[in-house]
C-alpha cells in the first residue's frame, strides 16, 4: 500500500477528481434507472401488462450499464491509490502515515483540496485538520 503525503494526495486529485465526478453521476443515473425499472415492474405486477417487453428490457439494460460504469469509475479511482468511501457523496480517502500508524487523508467532492485526515476506526466523523500530520510519506 502506498502512503501519501498531503501534497502527493492533493496532486493526485487532478486525476481523481474527474473520476469521482463521473462516479457520482453514474451512481445518480443508476438510482434513476433502478427506480424506472421498479416502477415498470410494479405496473406489470399491478395490472398484468400493457408494457411492451422491450421497454422493461431497455430499463434492465440501463440498470446494468450504469452499474458497470459505476464499478469502472470505482476501479479507476482505486488505481490511483484512493479508497472510495461513499459513492453518493463522492467521498474518498488516501492512506497516509501519522505516528507510525496508517491513517486516511479524507476528501469529498466539492472540496478544493485535502484538508482533513482521520484514523481508520474514527471515519468521517473523526476528521482532523491535515496540519496535525507529522510524518512524511513512505513508499
Amino acid at each position: 500500500m502506498k502512503h501519501f503525503s498531503p501534497e502527493e494526495a492533493n496532486a493526485e486529485l487532478e486525476h481523481v477528481r474527474p473520476l469521482v465526478e463521473r462516479m457520482v453521476e453514474h451512481r445518480r443515473a443508476h438510482i434513476a434507472a433502478l427506480a424506472q425499472q421498479e416502477e415498470l415492474e410494479g405496473r406489470i405486477r399491478g395490472n398484468g401488462g400493457g408494457i411492451p417487453p422491450a421497454v422493461l428490457a431497455d430499463a434492465s439494460a440501463a440498470v446494468e450499464r450504469e452499474a458497470r460504469s459505476l464499478a469502472h469509475a470505482v476501479d479507476a479511482i482505486a488505481e490511483h491509490g484512493a479508497e472510495v468511501k461513499d459513492v453518493d457523496e463522492g467521498l474518498i480517502d488516501f492512506p497516509a502515515l501519522h505516528q507510525g500508524e496508517t491513517v486516511l487523508l479524507c476528501w469529498r467532492l466539492g472540496e478544493d483540496e485535502i484538508r482533513y485526515w482521520h484514523r481508520i476506526e474514527d471515519g468521517f466523523a473523526g476528521r482532523r485538520p491535515v496540519e496535525e500530520l507529522d510524518e512524511p510519506a513512505s513508499k
